[in-house]
């Protein structure tokens, strides 16, 4: 019976499935056990995003010391995603009672991260300089993930399952790609594949070994690709002039932490584009990585330093005469500041109140002679260093963190009352002293 022109056949719902099915199976992220060096979150992130994961390993590093961001992402991600062709991840082993070291490690790096992160609420630079890494780091795997996925069209998916294989010429040696793995034709490997550009050899690893091209003996150094050569020292040379730039050039009107900020910000960014660019030429330096990372820990630190330590080293005296010549502060960012208070002389029922603020030196105060009959409160507080007060016996020299001492100094028995002076000492680095006169 033959079939008519209006009449028509019916699709199946398998038939609509699979023309809308994508070709290829997608890539979901899996840590990677091969080629890990700790839990394997980097070097799974380089396979799902077809990137070195050299990339990843610096940019989590500088991420873990600015704001703990970088340890945030890596203990979770090592918690709960799992290897590459399994299902359970360590979080699954811990609540099942199977506490191994890598579920530890990765709660323990997790719990580190987000202590750290805590730490640095207040720093919004350090946080601003994170979110801008992230989003970068974000965005590079995101457009290498992305630019070699097509849609692909299904009749020329089928027309090329249909067709019989092309013969093709082997890949060239030093043939660019962000992961190669070195297999030959029987299946087996030559060496280890590494994470950087090209083969371990100079020679093509997907090539049957032959007698022409003899086998690179086990343990010995494998020979440099012609045309390649390492860029670690002119990267360091170019990261010591642009820091020295960046700090000379903002010495004289910014604050010393924002000077050192801003030159640190300047190698940091020359150590990465330098590790970029030998990662696609073909060599990364393991010096230049230990370098950034240094550079990215004083960036750190620098970001930590109290916003008040200037670039010059200063020797200021004030001496008021009275208590109305008392100003209500008094400050110097770096160096020596001392207030002469001698002369100074509340009257009764006058509280006088003043404060001196030294960011990185000392601070030195001289209170009136305790036979003026005023009561003096006093406040000193130094984030780092050594403080002197009045009656103490000892002059050693003792620097320690977060001191924080209240005192009140009655005037001596047989002496008239008289007012009161409330005198507030902070020092950010460096020593408080205070004393009174003779």
């Amino acid at each position: 019976m033959t079939q008519g022109p209006n009449d028509s056949t019916e699709s199946t719902p398998t038939d609509s499935a699979s023309a809308d099915a994508p070709a290829g199976p997608l890539r979901t992220f899996r840590r990677d056990r091969r080629h890990k060096t700790l839990g394997g979150v980097c070097a799974g992130l380089g396979r799902h995003c077809d990137m070195d994961p050299v990339i990843f390993r610096i940019g989590l590093s500088v991420l873990a010391v600015t704001g703990g961001v970088g340890l945030i992402f890596y203990g979770f991600a090592w918690l709960f995603v799992p290897y590459e062709g399994e299902d359970e991840n360590e979080f699954r082993k811990v609540l099942t009672g199977r506490v191994e070291g890598p579920g530890l490690a990765a709660i323990v790096t997790a719990l580190a991260g987000c202590g750290l992160f805590l730490s640095m609420l207040g720093n919004g630079g350090v946080l601003s300089f994170a979110a801008v890494l992230s989003l970068l780091l974000a965005g590079a795997g995101y457009w290498s993930q992305q630019r070699r996925t097509a849609v692909p069209d299904p009749i020329a998916s089928q027309a090329a399952a249909d067709a019989p294989p092309e013969a093709q010429a082997p890949p060239v040696a030093q043939a660019p790609s962000w992961w190669r793995d070195p297999i030959v034709k029987d299946g087996t490997r030559v060496g280890g594949t590494g994470y950087l550009w090209g083969p371990p050899d100079a020679e093509n690893p997907y090539a049957a070994p032959s007698a022409a091209a003899p086998r690179r003996a086990p343990g010995s150094r494998p020979a440099r690709p012609p045309g390649t050569r390492g860029i670690g020292g002119l990267t360091f040379l170019a990261a010591l002039v642009a820091g020295a730039l960046g700090t000379v050039l903002t010495w004289h009107d910014r604050t010393l932490g924002h000077s050192l900020e801003t030159g640190l910000a300047c190698a940091l960014g020359v150590f990465g584009l330098g590790i970029a660019v030998s990662a696609f030429r073909g060599r990364t330096g393991g010096g230049s990585i230990v370098l950034a990372l240094l550079t990215a820990a004083l960036l750190t630190a620098s970001a930590a330093l109290p916003a008040d330590i200037t670039t010059e080293w200063t020797h200021t005296t004030w001496a008021p005469t009275s208590g109305k010549e008392l100003r209500p502060r008094y400050e110097v960012g770096s160096g020596v500041g001392t207030l002469d208070l001698s002369k100074v002389d509340a009257a009764k029922g006058e509280t006088l109140t003043t404060r001196v603020e030294v960011g990185a030196g000392r601070a030195r105060v001289v209170l009136p002679p305790g036979a003026t009959g005023d009561t003096v409160r006093l406040h000193v507080e130094v984030g780092v260093g050594d403080v002197q007060l009045p009656g103490d016996t000892s002059h050693d020299v003792d620097v320690r963190p977060g001191q924080d001492k209240r005192i009140t100094l009655a005037p001596p028995a047989g002496t008239k009352p008289a007012g009161v002076i409330e005198l507030h000492v902070e020092v950010g680095v460096g020593q408080a002293e205070v004393d009174r006169a003779a």
